[in-house]
């Protein structure tokens, strides 16, 4: 089938550079490598390194899922998908499971990724080591040399502060033993799902022109202390939708008590956890 469009605008060299760019990104993993990142018809700010990442990945036989904060409707998540459907004529699912290439925004799916999935990641900031070296020469020769005591040492005052190693979005981790990585703005809770996953992840920055990536079965490590571990946050609560307290929880406000709840963020996840698929559509639209 003839195509209208070329895959996101894209020409054929711009896609054959990027795929060259991810094979030696998955060669060193953790290592940022320059890409072509050309205009697309997206602003900046809507994941377009990401967005070129997938384009030049995109086959006839691929099913697409986009997600944002783990939402297939966000406004986010729905302007890309039309914009893949429509210049890349592929399909496009909410179901983690049928997808063969997903898309995200700040989220892993909570539903296990297999060995022929893709994950592309919208990153903002590339660069893990920018909150303390902003000199881009002197972190690319920080990373050549794995110098990463300064690292260590912000966390360690964040220690002194909290009385605790409190990780936030975007905790920067140790790829391979090798490279420090930014794993995106993932929460810590989406960040052990990382190590040893059978899934190839993708991370592609717009805006600075890198793009890195996890092979399948990497070890990747969170930043922390033998004495003072690695520890995700926890709720005490349940989804008020399915009922689990094994996935990541939102609080949300619903109108119908009037109150503060907690929700599953993936939503597809949170629909497969109950039995009937249009009680919790309803009830997930409520609450949001």
């Amino acid at each position: 089938m003839t195509l209208p469009y070329l895959p996101a605008s894209l020409d054929g060299r711009s896609i054959k550079k990027i795929r060259r760019a991810i094979l030696k990104a998955v060669a060193v993993p953790g290592y940022q490598v320059p890409f072509v990142a050309g205009e697309i018809g997206l602003p900046r700010g809507w994941g377009t390194g990401a967005i070129q990442i997938t384009a030049s990945l995109l086959g006839k036989n691929d099913t697409l899922k986009v997600i944002d904060q783990g939402d297939d409707n966000t406004l986010n998540a729905l302007g890309i998908k039309h914009f893949l459907k429509k210049t890349a004529a592929v399909c496009t699912t909410e179901k983690t499971f049928n997808a063969t290439i997903i898309q995200t925004r700040h989220r892993i799916p909570e539903t296990a990724l297999s060995k022929n999935q893709i994950m592309v990641y919208q990153v903002a900031c590339p660069e893990p080591l920018q909150r303390i070296e902003p000199d881009r020469c002197r972190a690319a020769r920080m990373h050549a040399f794995q110098e990463y005591e300064p690292m260590y040492v912000k966390l360690y005052e964040e220690i002194v502060k909290n009385n605790a190693l409190v990780p936030s979005f975007d905790h920067p981790v140790l790829v391979n033993n090798r490279y420090l990585m930014s794993p995106s703005a993932i929460p810590p809770w989406d960040t052990p799902k990382l190590d040893q996953s059978p899934a190839l992840h993708l991370f592609g920055s717009g805006r600075e022109k890198k793009l890195y990536a996890v092979p399948p079965f990497t070890r990747v490590k969170s930043l922390d202390f033998e004495d003072v571990p690695f520890q995700p946050k926890t709720w005490t609560g349940a989804c008020a939708i399915c009922g689990t307290s094994t996935s990541f929880l939102c609080e949300t406000f619903s109108k119908t008590s009037g109150s503060t709840r907690l929700i599953c963020s993936d939503r597809d996840y949170c629909r497969n956890n109950n039995q009937s698929q249009s009680h919790v559509t309803n009830a997930y639209e409520t609450n949001r």
